[in-house]
């Protein structure tokens, strides 16, 4: 079973940038779409954005489109998200999903396997 680790996470000012990283354990990686998601205090886990097998499709959640970007290297079975402009509302627990079979999904329930998420706070 793949286990996933996120890193990255910080305080940053709105207008600022933070790059988060996602190692992920197994020789199997690169057969995996991956996604990552993120959680506000008292609001459900929502969509982000996710990247296929090879890299080559990545589709964003509105709220991100133009400033996120999703990038993944197979070769060191990482994927990462690129935070740009940085607001308020991007404050939240993010977290980095699998989808083992394969799939170009944002639904949470097809992700099977989660890492632990790191924090991103984003002051005013």
């Amino acid at each position: 079973q793949v286990q996933l680790v996120e890193s990255g996470g910080g305080l940053v000012q709105a207008g600022g940038s933070l790059r988060l990283s996602c190692a992920a354990s197994g020789r199997s990686f690169s057969t995996y779409t991956m996604g990552w998601f993120r959680q506000a205090p008292g609001e459900e886990r929502e969509f982000v954005v996710y990247i296929s097998r090879s890299g080559r499709a990545t589709y964003y959640a509105d709220s991100v489109k133009g400033r996120f970007t999703i990038s993944r290297d197979n070769a060191k079975n990482t994927v990462y998200l690129q935070m740009n402009s940085l607001k308020p509302e991007d404050t939240a627990v993010y977290y980095c999903a699998a989808d083992r079979l394969g799939r170009l999904r944002g639904e949470k329930n097809v992700y099977d396997t989660w890492g632990q998420g790191t924090q991103v706070t984003v002051s005013s």
